[in-house]
Order: C-alpha cells, then structure tokens, then sequence
C-alpha cells in the first residue's frame, strides 16, 4: 500500500468548485434509462459520462452534444429552463456491430462494456492493453504481440471472441502467435463489450461469454469530411505508432478510411534483461455504407493487416510475416410493421497466411524449421426482431461458422544426436493442421418478456449443428482412430434470466446459462505438436465430447447521491457467480505413447486432450467509485477466481491471481489526470500438470495524464513508476532462447510514452 500513498502525494491542488445540475438521459420512444450516453462540452471538449442511472451533471450556460451509440446526437444549450430529462431518439438505420446499448431492459443479462476507447489516450498500444480496464479480465502473453484475453479463468475458444456483433477470424499458428487481437487495428475499436457468460444465445455457441470489440462507424461521424492523425512513443523499447483516419458523411452515402504503422523494439523488464519482443505491422480498413431507404442500410467493410519480424520470447519460433484480409457485408431494415421491430444480416469472409520460423533461434544450426499454415473463416447470420406480444420481444435467427486450415513444417536436419554433422542434410515434411475443418451451424431463439417498466425476464434457446473431419490425416494419427471419418455433434444450449430495479438507483439481476462448447480444431487433430505453456507434445482427439458450462451468477448494481459537499456521489457494482463443467478439456499424458520428435528430449512422453468429469469454478467481481470535491474520484475494483479440477486434485489451468486496482482521477475543464495502484496476489492454487509453477505477489503504480484543447488530444504516462520486475502468471516463459530457457518472461519495466492527436 506504500505505492498507493505515495502516488497520491502526487496529485494535484484541489481546485474551486462549481455547481452543476444533473439530467437524466432517456430513450425518446420506450423512456427506459440510457446508462451509456454521454455529453461533450463544446467549449472544452471534455466528455462526461452517464452515471448508473442514466444521469450526467452539467454546467448551466454550457452547450454540450449529448451522444449514444444507437440514438441521433443531440445538441443542447443548458439553461435554467432545461428539463431535468433529456430525450434522445433512436437511430433508425443501425447495424448489429453494437450488443450493449446501456438500455437495461434490452441489453444482455449480466453485461459491461468499456467506455470511449478513443478518449484519454496516453501511449501506443495493441488490442491486448485495451481490456485492462475491464474488470475480470487478464492477459495471456507470449511476448508482446500475441495477447490473449482471459477472463475468469476462461480463454481461447472458450470466449467467443468477435467483432462488430459477429466477424471473426481465427488464428492459422497452432501455437496461437496470430489470436484475433493482431488482425484488428486498436485505433479501430470504439468500444469491447461483454456478456459474461451462456447469457445470450444469439451470439453464436458460448461457453464463458462474448467478447465483441466494436469497431468506429461512418455512419456516427460529423456530416461532411471529418479524420484525425496521431502519433505515439514509448521509451521502453523505442516503440513508435502512428495512424489516420478519413471519413466522409453525405446524406444516405457514407465513407470511412483508417491506416495504421506500428513498429516496437525489445522491451526491458525490471531486472533490465532484455525480451525479445520487436514487432512490426501496418493495418489498414475501409468501411463504405448506405442507407437503402429511410429504414435500411447495406454496409461493407475489408481490413487487412501485415504483420512482419515479430519474435515471440515465449514459443519455440518466431513470425516472419503474418498476413491477414476481412470482408464484411452488413444488412439492416428496421421498422418493418408493427408487429416486426426489423431484420439483419451478416456475412464474412477471412484469411491468415502465416509463416513461422526458428531462423533467429539458436538450434538452427542443428535443426532449420520453417511452417507456412492458413487458415480460412467464412459465415454469417440472419436475425429477425418481431413482437409476439406488446411486452414480448422475439429475436429469432440462424447463424453460421466455417473454418479449414492448411499447413505443414518442413525441417531440415543437419547433425545428428550427438551433435555431429550429417553428410547430407536430412528433410521431413510434417503435417500440422492434416487439412481440416470443423463446421458450425446454429439456430436460435431469444424471448424478452417485460413484465413491467421496472422488471424483465428473458428465455433463450439454441441448436447447435458440428461437423468436422480431417481431410490427410498422418499415418500415425490414423493408426491411434481407426475408426478415423466425418463427425456429426448436435449441442443444445439453454439460458434464463430476470432483471427488476429494487430502487430508484439500485439494480438486480440473476441469470443461468448452459453454454456448449466443442472441441476446437487443436483440440481435435494437432498431431504432435507443442501448442501449450508446457513443453510437451500434444495429440488431438477427435473424440472428444463438447465442453458444458451451467453457470449460475447473481449482480447487483447501484448508485446513491451523498450530497455532503465533500462527497458528491457513490457507484457500485457487484458480481458473484458459480459454474459446473461437464466434459472439460484439457492435455492428460498418455504413458503409453512416446515422443515423436526429437525423441531424446524430456518429457518422453506426449499428452492426449480428454474430458475431464468432474470440475468447476466460482468468484466474485466488485467495483466502488467515490465522486468528491467536484473534479476529483476514487476507484476500486476487485476480481477473483477460484477453479478446481477434481479429477487431478489440483486447479484448472491458466487460473490468474486475486486482481485489485485502487484509481485517483481528476478532471476539469480540458485537464485529466490518473493515478493507478495495482496489486496482485501470490498464485499457489495451480496445476502442476500444465507446468504451472506459483508466482508471487506484486504492485505497481501508473501515472496518467492528458489534456484536450480545440482540436487537440495530447496524453503522457508513467507506467510501472518504481521500476518494479515482476511476472504475470498467465505469462509464458523462455523457449529456445540464448541463456534464458525456462526463465520466465516478465513484465516491462519503468515505461514513459506520450500520445499526440488532431481531429479535424
């Protein structure tokens, strides 16, 4: 706690207080509350969040531009005369890029979202660092590229991972150095928005929840031609980015671009050792809408991203090049009949060409290995928005989700065992992906049943058709199947929920969801590769049941005007849940196979993936805000995670520590400015048989701050101010690496950057 206390000595001088009034934010058409909008002064381009319950404070005399995603942006002059509700009316031409409107009675049970990502930016970043304000979540990192999300102890396919309400890509490396955070640009995503867990059954098939990065829209832009340029710098690791964006607005024709270049070096950590963690990329995207009729919308979209000379510290090969396109077509007509609220469509297509090599590693003397693979994504979803009663809204739809890889690794073998040269070098092609695929056809239906202004219940249902097959299988996986062909699964998933507001500014909500995952494509076919943390070789097994989640959570959510003069105002949030997994997956040695290559090196013997009958999890969430002395806050949030795999007697794998983060902020006028304190527990529930060791305690301390002035943003940051060298326990460790196998990677050490953008 010492950190926390000398961070805050570190604030600034209280300034004089002025006197605001609060106005709550309504939908126009139903009058339910819009948590998520927020207002911008026009004088000095500070936004203002809604609170909890829809209310923002505003100076009189002040002109603000009240906004939400989903509704027409409303310009305002606040007078004494302005009522204390403020009407927005709804967008009617709206795509399905956005699940989480802040309208309680219509977004999913148990949901958050981030706020503005664009606003208060203060360094160069990928998606990865985007979901640290997320509370729940933690990173999985192999380097400084390939991140991937956890969140509550659920990651990979176990989190339905998309963007704009459905896109996907999948990553075409076994080992992952290509997850779907690399393929999007970060200065694309408006927002992330989370159901946190089988709450919602139109999302496609879920297990630990949906993650859908929202990407910005033309279609939200200033009328005429609007853009920005930026550029940012870290010092650790000389790391510079540096983007653009157009965008042009006219009547029922919209058009919108976005470049980015990123180029990071090798980072120090706390102990001043270098990881080797460079990476280069470029992305690019164009978005291209129009409104058909008053009513409807047609919008498509392409990106691609180019990644090159990225090294991973924590796996066995780096990436030479990493290629990926997207193309999206979006539909949406709504307002179709009284009894039709509207239907929308989406299909799309995506590519990853991936090459992987050891050419900067130091057994390429011995042993040359490089692996092209790709992987093609394709599918898409039709969704009808009807009435079956006043007070019941229907979503019903199907959906669909394809995905095949291609792949193999060459290796070129120049000595021997003992390390002597061989007369002629030796040549082996293996199999990596053995040409597969795995098919996922969907069928859902979702009931909202208001049982009044105050209350709504929700019922929703899915079907859920897999087939999948590996089209070359090697002789020696065919040998472990014989009965090797064509599998068909049919998964059925099922969730129940009920929200009611107990008071005024006091929200409750209980849900149960039975979510269905099966087996991913690694789980099924990977054919002695090393695809895990751990150095052994894993088999697939195209046997495998799919993984059941039947979670059950509780939350509640609050707020309360304190009016003492010193504190202004209190929010609060609080989440409990408790889950039972049937058929979990994970990697079980089988002593009765045996390593097949490079046969001399521990462990001898590879792991098969099983299912598991006997596992569960459960933990708790909780945030606090304390508004005070007008420009001034304090945040708390806490996160923690307890899971169990009795079959093992040990905990499930990849389960991060008990998470805390205490905030100081202040605001005022075009001046912001951040205090944070991290602190992270020490991990000793583990599971030894993923080569999980305990990973001790840490704290840091991150100070931010920035300023906008007309069309101006400029942002500057201390991250990890004490120099503090810690690990993250999700983080990987060395692998084929000069001096440094099986040290753990840990985290960079003290970090300044600073961030520059104009508007226009």
């Amino acid at each position: 706690m010492k950190y926390f206390f000398i961070a805050i000595f570190m604030c600034f001088n209280l300034t004089l207080i002025a006197q605001n009034n609060f106005y709550q934010i309504k939908d126009a058409k139903t009058n339910e509350n819009l948590t998520l909008a927020a207002a911008e002064n026009q004088q000095n381009q500070r936004i203002i969040p809604a609170n909890d319950s829809a209310k923002i404070k505003l100076k009189v005399g002040q002109t603000y531009v009240i906004s939400h995603m989903g509704y027409q942006n409303l310009l305002i002059e606040i007078t004494d005369q302005t009522p204390s509700i403020i009407l927005l009316k709804p967008e009617i031409n709206i795509l399905n890029e956005v699940l989480i409107t802040g309208n309680r009675m219509q977004d999913p049970a148990l949901s958050t979202s981030t706020p503005n990502l664009a606003e208060r930016v203060v360094q160069p970043k990928n998606i990865g660092d985007l979901f640290q304000d997320l509370n729940g979540f933690s990173l999985i990192k192999r380097g400084n590229y390939a991140i991937d999300p956890t969140f509550r102890a659920s990651q990979y396919e176990q989190l339905n991972v998309q963007y704009d309400g459905g896109t996907k890509i999948v990553h075409a490396c076994p080992s992952r150095m290509d997850p779907i955070t690399t393929h999007v640009s970060p200065e694309e995503i408006q927002k992330i928005e989370v159901i946190k867990g089988p709450f919602s059954m139109r999302y496609g098939s879920t297990f630990g929840g949906v993650v859908n990065m929202v990407t910005k829209s033309p279609q939200h832009q200033k009328i005429g031609i609007s853009g920005s340029v930026s550029a940012g710098y870290e010092t650790n690791g000389d790391a510079m980015t540096t983007s653009a964006s157009l965008n042009y607005v006219k009547d029922k024709f919209d058009i919108s671009g976005n470049w980015g270049y990123r180029d990071f070096g090798n980072y120090e950590d706390g102990e001043g050792i270098t990881i080797p963690s460079q990476f280069r990329s470029i992305d690019y995207g164009l978005k291209l809408g129009y409104n058909l009729t008053e009513n409807q919308r047609l919008q498509a979209s392409w990106k691609q991203s180019f990644g090159r000379d990225v090294l991973h510290a924590g796996l066995p090969m780096d990436t030479e090049f990493d290629d990926s396109s997207i193309a999206t077509l979006d539909y949406s007509w709504s307002q179709i009949s009284d009894n039709i609220n509207g239907l929308k469509a989406k299909i799309y297509y995506s590519y990853v060409d991936h090459l992987m090599s050891n050419l900067w590693r130091p057994n390429r003397g011995s042993t040359e290995a490089a692996s092209p693979v790709e992987s093609f994504t394709s599918g898409g979803k039709i969704e009808l928005d009807w009435q079956l009663a006043d007070n019941i809204r229907v979503f019903s739809g199907l959906d669909a989700y394809q995905i095949s890889r291609e792949g193999d690794r060459t290796r070129i073998i120049k000595k021997d065992m003992m390390g002597n040269p061989l007369p002629e070098p030796k040549v082996f092609v293996d199999q990596i992906w053995q040409d597969s695929y795995v098919n996922n056809y969907g069928f859902f239906n979702e009931a909202k049943w208001k049982l009044s202004e105050l209350s709504l219940v929700t019922i929703g249902a899915r079907y859920d058709y897999v087939v999948a097959e590996t089209e070359m299988p090697e002789d020696d996986f065919a040998a472990y199947y014989p009965d090797l062909d064509k599998r068909e699964e049919h998964n059925l998933s099922w969730t129940a929920s009920y929200k009611t507001q107990l008071h005024e500014n006091l929200n409750l909500e209980l849900a149960y969801g039975r979510g269905v995952r099966s087996a991913t494509m690694a789980e099924r076919f990977i054919n002695h590769f090393t695809v895990g943390s751990d150095p052994f070789e894993y088999i697939g097994n195209p046997n495998l049941d799919a993984e059941v989640n039947n979670q059950f959570e509780i939350g509640l959510s609050g707020s309360a005007s304190l009016g003492t003069g010193f504190l202004n105002r209190l929010e609060y949030n609080f989440s409990t849940y408790y889950s039972i997994f049937d058929n979990y997956i994970v990697g079980i040695v089988d002593e009765d196979l045996d390593r097949k290559f490079m046969p001399q090196m521990e462990p001898k013997h590879p792991k098969v993936f099983q299912n598991l009958n006997d596992a569960y999890k459960t933990g708790f969430e909780a945030s606090l805000n304390i508004d005070f002395l007008e420009n001034y806050s304090l945040g708390m949030r806490t996160a923690y995670v307890y899971t169990k795999n009795k079959d093992l007697g040990e905990s499930l794998p990849l389960t991060p520590p008990w998470n805390n983060r205490l905030n100081l902020s202040y605001a005022k006028g075009i001046f912001w400015a951040d205090v944070f304190y991290n602190y992270v527990s020490k991990q000793s529930d583990i599971a030894p048989s993923f080569g999980e060791t305990e990973t001790p305690s840490w704290q840091t301390v991150d100070l931010k701050a920035g300023l906008r002035y007309k069309k101006y943003e400029f942002g500057v940051a201390a991250l990890n101010v004490f120099d503090e060298a810690y690990r993250d326990h999700l983080s990987f460790s060395f692998k084929n690496q000069y001096g440094y196998n099986g040290r753990s990677i840990f985290e960079p050490g003290r970090n300044f950057t600073f961030f520059l953008k104009y508007s226009f």
